[in-house]
């Protein structure tokens, strides 16, 4: 059985190494995403303007008013002193081509002020350029830029793949790790003044037990990530009820299919309010985002200081049908089933915001053990491969020299 699991684990691991080199190195990174980016493009992110900053739905319906080719998809519901409003945007339905309009970016960032634009971007394009930068690492982690195809999110595919074999192949390396429990204590040593290929070996073998526990959680994770409808919630459901989400059941349109909401975005905001008053939600409506594609408004309730969700389960939403206006559904973190619980805690286990700023220092320390892991791992198997291919060469030069062999 070891042999067999020693080639499951060999090709496992040869599958999934480039995939988690890369998503380990970006995932050091992108969990500082908002600061770096704020650091490199301070275009986007800084307002100089001195004067009575406009309302959110002022400066937005400015906006739609001066591109009549857009709508907004996402915005903050406060402003605040010295920082420029950012918005996302979707496209409209163009009515002389019954397509959605091409727009090259899908960020602006506006002058609290005076409403004018600062900057502009396509969150996720294939570009190093500062403005980016990091959503290019951002997107680059959990899809490797792989573009769709056949109507599939194939990046976001396979990753989910590599993920549930990385997370297989988590239970072969432990149980490859401990060879006899007698020398238990060698599968946790590193053999730091032998150096070369034995410290490589521990590395990665040794390097994997200690953080084993935390490797799994970011694998687990991984696959809630990318495969969250195809395989998270339905296993889940197996052991407990879940919250009926509008994104698990309504199934998506294209852009060139979306409707027009019956209800405007100031009105989801009205209702999704009277019925956080009901469930005593205590924070205030901190952001508003209307999804064409599924036809639904979501409404989050934070504070500004607190709106990446940073500690704890994240922040509260609530989703409205964008036709009649109806609770489509609700994220309220620490409430619902235990299935529910365990949705909710997906992206801040992955991210590490579950803990807050010591959180998102272990997992930027874990994306390095994770590229180092996969180094080490392709180390291990050329060396043994150099070893087997040696051998075999050496094999038949002992035929060759032995008479009547050939």
């Amino acid at each position: 059985m070891r042999s067999a699991f020693v080639v499951l684990h060999r090709w496992f691991g040869l599958f999934i190494a480039l995939f988690l080199f890369v998503s380990g190195l970006t995932g050091a990174v992108i969990s500082w995403d908002h600061e770096v980016d704020e650091w490199l493009n301070p275009q986007l992110f800084e307002s100089q303007s001195v004067g009575p900053r406009q309302s959110p739905e002022a400066l937005a319906a400015q906006l739609e008013a001066r591109d009549p080719r857009l709508q907004v998809g996402f915005m903050p519901l406060y402003t605040e002193p010295g920082h420029a409003f950012g918005v996302s945007v979707n496209p409209r339905v163009d009515p002389a081509t019954g397509k959605a309009y091409e727009l090259d970016f899908n960020q602006l960032a506006l002058d609290p002020v005076t409403g004018e634009e600062q900057g502009r971007r396509m969150w996720g394009a294939l570009s190093l350029s500062r403005e980016n930068l990091m959503p290019f690492l951002y997107k680059l982690h959990y899809s490797l830029h792989i573009p769709d195809g056949f109507g599939i999110e194939l990046g976001i595919l396979l990753f989910g793949i590599v993920a549930i074999v990385w997370s297989l192949d988590a239970f072969l390396a432990l149980w490859l790790s401990f060879p006899s429990w007698r020398v238990w204590r060698k599968s946790f040593a590193f053999r730091w003044r032998q150096g070369g290929y034995k410290l490589n070996f521990d590395l990665h073998r040794s390097g994997g037990v200690w953080i084993w526990g935390v490797l799994l959680i970011l694998a687990v994770t991984s696959v809630s990530m990318n495969l969250n409808v195809q395989v998270t919630r339905p296993l889940v459901e197996l052991f407990s009820p879940l919250t009926p989400s509008p994104f698990a059941s309504r199934t998506p349109v294209s852009l060139d299919e979306q409707p027009v909401p019956a209800i405007s975005r100031a009105e989801a905001l009205q209702l999704a309010q009277v019925e956080a008053s009901r469930l005593g939600l205590e924070k205030p409506a901190g952001g508003v985002f209307y999804s064409p594609e599924f036809d639904v408004y979501g409404v989050g309730f934070y504070t500004a200081q607190n709106d990446h969700g940073d500690g704890g389960l994240g922040n509260p939403w609530l989703y409205l049908d964008g036709q009649s206006g109806a609770i489509a559904g609700s994220l309220i973190p620490g409430s619902g089933s235990a299935g529910d619980i365990f949705m909710q805690a997906q992206f801040p286990l992955h991210s590490g915001r579950i803990l807050g700023l010591p959180g998102r220092i272990l997992v930027s320390l874990l994306g390095l053990a994770v590229a180092m892991l996969s180094v080490t791992g392709v180390v291990i198997w050329l060396r043994k491969r150099r070893s087997r291919v040696h051998s075999v060469q050496r094999s038949r030069l002992t035929l060759a020299e032995v008479p009547g062999s050939c």
